[in-house]
């Protein structure tokens, strides 16, 4: 009994700080989203300014065909917003949680993946915000004209507004994080990269479907969104080729050191 207590000790140790981390996470993301509530009218603003500019000059509305749709539309912006504002925290507490558990060598290799999954995702939705977003807009607003005698005219709501931009950032900045994870693949062993130099071609067909799937119909977007994920995964080619480099070299310095004694 008594060497099942001790046993029990550290594992309800680690349930009681994944409590205490998981608190501080949800408490982080509550106070972030009242925060964003607040600016939710601005945030919103900012968020329809690819719209406004696809427009031309003093026209384009917004409408709502629902009395609460707009209310929704603000908890939305304020949720997302909110997480995208807590999240260093968030992440700095999981990082808590799992880095005593870890080596020294794992933390060094395991920290830049940390690092930079924020900053490729920023590239994705930076992308997505400034250049694919005016683009896609344009050619969609291209569709109003007449026809049979009859105005066709682009009358979007807030609602479905919020979610196509919530769509484009998202698939973007999500699709922004393949690096990271073909990277951190070939760390584990999992996958090589010869591997992946053979199945360049089927990566090449994927990386299409995926554009064609996660953004919205039109040829300019889906473009917008497989040239980069190529470029990045040529350019996780070249990393997991430096890094194979690097291991070798250090594999033969230790080699020639227990040689050498």
């Amino acid at each position: 009994m008594k060497d099942l207590d001790e046993t029990q000790a550290p594992l309800l140790e680690h349930l009681i700080e994944l409590r205490t981390r998981l608190v501080r996470c949800v408490l982080a993301l509550v106070i972030a989203f009242e925060i964003c509530l607040y600016f939710a009218d601005a945030i919103l603003g900012v968020l329809i300014q690819p719209l406004k500019g696809a427009f031309p000059d003093g026209k384009g509305q917004l409408i709502f065909t629902k009395l609460y749709e707009v209310f929704f539309v603000e908890l939305k912006v304020a949720l997302f917003a909110g997480f995208c504002l807590s999240f260093p925290i968030i992440a700095n507490q999981l990082w808590a949680f799992v880095a005593p558990g870890l080596y020294a060598r794992e933390k060094r290799a395991f920290l830049p993946f940390l690092l930079a999954t924020p900053i490729l995702f920023g590239m994705g939705a930076a992308l997505a915000y400034y250049i694919v977003m005016p683009t896609a807009f344009e050619w969609f607003l291209g569709f109003e004209g007449s026809a049979g005698g009859l105005e066709i005219q682009a009358l979007p709501t807030a609602n479905e507004y919020l979610g196509l931009v919530m769509q484009f950032i998202l698939a973007f900045g999500m699709s922004f994080l393949l690096p990271v994870l073909l990277l951190l693949l070939h760390r584990a062993g999992i996958v090589t990269r010869d591997q992946l130099v053979s199945a360049r071609r089927y990566v090449i067909v994927l990386v299409v479907a995926l554009a064609a799937i996660i953004t919205p119909p039109d040829p300019g977007s889906q473009l917008l969104l497989a040239i980069p994920l190529l470029i990045l995964f040529e350019g996780s080619l070249v990393l997991m080729r430096l890094t194979e480099k690097r291991r070798k070299a250090e594999r033969e310095a230790n080699e020639g050191s227990q040689s050498a004694s």
